[in-house]
């Protein structure tokens, strides 16, 4: 893990508002002691999560999205440290690992050129890098043992999180993902629009299903492949649920959970889905923030859902007072998956 910048206890310290009579989640959450082996320590740590993040936006601009994905983690995690640590939720059951050092590669695709077909391609690579870096960190991970909370980044980083955990398992194994997107896209190179269709093609993925899905942001030829691999490959459209109201949405997290349920599974959430949350593709229509925490403490409680991944949030784009808000909301997804895990 030598790519990691590692969250101290000082660090955490800081950001966390100490306040007489209250205890912080900050003042609980496990750091790693500067000179212990990160591994060994997690291993032996009686907490059963652990949380990175992904600082980077390099997949969105591969995707030609809208930057800002990197300023998520470290919003979020001030909120996390300044949520309270109580019965419902404890602090000390996460060990909070740092974040990927992805400084030299965002370096790098500032001065590249999305316009220009050679820059696109050294920003595919640059990607292709992350998924190496994101794929080690997380089957260390899951084979000592724990449960990975991701906090992107864009939703590229779906890929390193789904071949870590197939390779932690030594099999493929499948995904649920909350978004408005299937993130299915052709092999054209790789970026945030096609992270499990990579994950399928190279064998790490074997089931798949997207919850949610916005039918007017899907191609046919991402369609015509869907129909081809449905065998492996489910949806329900958020049309389908919430105006058409064709099918229940109580109704599909069962048909999904029961398509996925029986390997060991990925959940992944793209803020993206979300009404008026600042991401790399904002919407003004999809799921309520109610129906995305009630979505992640369902899947959360199945024993095989084996990570947690939160992408695409984009504190730097919200130019209002609120931009710690999304922060806020990454902190309560977190905490709701904890919770489903450990009721």
């Amino acid at each position: 893990m030598e790519n990691i910048s590692v969250l101290s206890q000082n660090e955490l310290a800081k950001i966390t508002n100490h306040r007489s009579g209250e205890i912080k989640f900050g003042e609980k959450i496990i750091t790693i002691p500067k000179d212990a082996d990160i591994l060994d320590f997690i291993s032996n740590s009686e907490a059963q999560f652990v949380l990175l993040g992904i600082p980077e936006d390099i997949g969105v601009r591969g995707n030609l999205g809208r930057v800002g994905a990197a300023t998520a983690y470290e919003s979020a995690l001030k909120s996390l440290a300044n949520i309270q640590h109580n019965k419902f939720c404890k602090g000390s059951n996460l060990i909070a690992l740092g974040h990927l050092d992805v400084s030299d590669e965002m370096d790098s695709a500032q001065n590249l050129d999305i316009s220009n077909k050679e820059d696109r391609k050294e920003l595919f690579k640059l990607v292709e890098k992350l998924d190496k870096e994101v794929s080690h960190i997380i089957h260390q991970i899951c084979s000592a043992g724990k449960i990975p909370i991701i906090i992107g980044g864009g939703h590229n980083n779906a890929y390193g999180n789904i071949k870590g955990l197939a390779l932690a398992k030594g099999k493929p194994v499948n995904a649920i993902n909350f978004d408005a997107h299937t993130d299915f896209r052709i092999l054209e190179g790789r970026h945030s629009g096609n992270g499990f269709s990579y994950a399928f093609e190279d064998g790490f993925l074997k089931k798949y299903f997207v919850f949610g899905l916005h039918e007017n942001f899907v191609s046919k030829s991402v369609f015509n492949t869907l129909k081809e691999l449905t065998s492996r490959v489910k949806y329900v459209t958020y049309e389908e649920v919430e105006v058409k109201r064709e099918k229940n949405f109580e109704t599909e997290l069962e048909n999904a959970l029961n398509f996925i349920k029986n390997e060991p599974f990925g959940v992944e959430l793209d803020l993206d889905a979300i009404p008026n949350i600042p991401s790399s593709a904002m919407t003004l229509s999809g799921f309520s923030v109610d129906k995305a925490r009630h979505f992640t403490y369902f899947f959360g409680k199945h024993q095989n859902a084996s990570y947690f991944h939160i992408c695409e949030g984009a504190p730097a784009l919200d130019d209002s007072k609120n931009n710690h808000l999304t922060g806020k909301l990454i902190a309560s997804l977190i905490t709701d998956f904890m919770k489903a895990k450990m009721g």
